[in-house]
């Protein structure tokens, strides 16, 4: 259920607008225990996906580190070598 939370901070170029959405998405998912909300807390679902998704925003450009930004790619690239090691056939 989680799996477009990722780490949004310290990267070259910056998180986008749709990747926040897509981690506050399934935070909220997580939290509320419901990928798609009923009609009756539909309103409650959105107002929180907003108001974490501003906040997440907030904590964003509050951040700061000496670290030099990571790449995108390469991050991409360990990733996938990891997931091929992981479930690469015995």
């Amino acid at each position: 259920m989680c799996r477009n939370i990722r780490t949004l901070f310290n990267f070259e170029p910056p998180a986008t607008d749709q990747e926040v959405h897509d981690a506050t998405l399934q935070f909220v998912r997580k939290i509320s225990g419901s990928t798609r909300p009923s009609k009756r807390n539909e309103a409650a679902f959105n107002r929180a996906v907003e108001q974490v998704t501003a906040t997440v925003h907030e904590l964003l450009g509050s951040l700061d580190t000496n670290s030099p930004p990571r790449n995108r790619e390469e991050v991409a690239a360990k990733a996938r070598a990891r997931a091929a090691a992981r479930f690469a056939s015995p």
